[in-house]
């Protein structure tokens, strides 16, 4: 595992809260790394900070500019004896533009907030979130308000069948990275795999309408022996307790955020893949389907040579 000596923490000039300053400035004083402190001032920002001025028009001028505001919230940090740099660029869209910035910088890891997001703006407006999932090329860690735990526990999702076309070596990725966290933060890692067993796949496929599906507890039982042998064998080499290695059977989404919930859960690191196209507006990837309902933030990992796995 490379050593994280740049992070970059995108910073929101709309929003009142910014948890990825505060993540970002804890990680950077665990990792030992400088902390870069970025706006993006786009077109939609400036009017809305304007709207938020009108009442006190008078008063406007005044008012900080947003390098001095952004500086204000290094200084502390700075005092603590972090290495923190500070930068404002205006550009448009949001997402080409802080995609760009990542690729031109030495960053390896990109922290940015996360808000909830409608199934419409999902659909049919380009989402900053949803880009940078697909195209950031660096560990991606998208952040909610709520702080982590002392524990300081990492999930990682994984599929070591590989049932979701992802590259082959992904789920290591993942778990180097869930690895990198919890020694940097002095936590714990947590293998989680969920799985429909392919007997209900099969019985369905075939019940129309559905019916009662009657599944030999056998077959069952062996198909479950067999993912907890893929899935020990892949988590070997990390040493974890058998307790922090969780195999259920149910759909994703569902049982990630279940297990969030029930460990306590801090961060989940995934896997994403880039997709374009007609697959990128239908399927999209799993990470963007679980962001929205996960209890805790999302660390994003990528095949190191994923631009060249896009799937057309």
């Amino acid at each position: 595992m490379n050593p994280v000596r740049n992070i970059l923490a995108i910073v929101d000039p709309t929003a009142q809260q910014q948890p990825a300053v505060a993540k970002g400035a804890l990680l950077a004083e665990k990792f030992g790394a400088r902390l870069d402190l970025f706006i993006c001032d786009t077109k939609a920002a400036r009017n809305m900070r304007l709207a938020q001025l009108l009442p006190e028009l008078p008063q406007a001028p005044s008012q900080p500019t947003l390098a001095s505001w952004l500086e204000s919230l290094a200084e502390p940090l700075r005092r603590r004896g972090l290495d923190v740099t500070t930068e404002v660029v205006a550009a448009d869209p949001l997402h080409t533009a802080l995609v760009d910035r990542v690729k031109h910088t030495c960053a390896e890891l990109v922290i940015k907030d996360t808000h909830h997001h409608t199934i419409a703006q999902r659909t049919f407006l380009t989402n900053t979130d949803w880009e940078l999932i697909r195209g950031c090329p660096v560990p991606l860690l998208l952040v909610k308000p709520a702080p982590w735990s002392q524990a300081h526990r990492i999930g990682a999702a994984l599929d070591p069948g590989h049932m979701d076309d992802k590259p082959r070596f992904l789920d290591r990725c993942i778990l180097d990275e869930a690895t990198r966290f919890a020694q940097a933060l002095g936590g714990e890692v947590h293998a989680i795999h969920a799985y429909i067993p392919a007997a209900m796949i099969a019985a369905a496929t075939v019940s129309v309408p559905p019916l009662v599906i009657d599944i030999p507890a056998e077959a069952l039982s062996e198909e479950r022996k067999e993912k907890l042998k893929e899935l020990t064998a892949l988590t070997s080499d990390y040493r974890l307790p058998e307790t922090h290695i969780h195999l259920e059977a149910g759909g994703v989404i569902e049982v990630l955020c279940r297990l969030a919930r029930q460990c306590e859960i801090d961060i989940m690191a995934m896997g994403a893949i880039s997709r374009r196209g007609l697959k990128r507006l239908l399927i999209g990837t799993m990470a963007e389907s679980v962001l929205e309902q996960l209890p805790c933030d999302m660390l994003v990992v990528k095949s190191p040579n994923f631009a060249e796995l896009l799937v057309l």
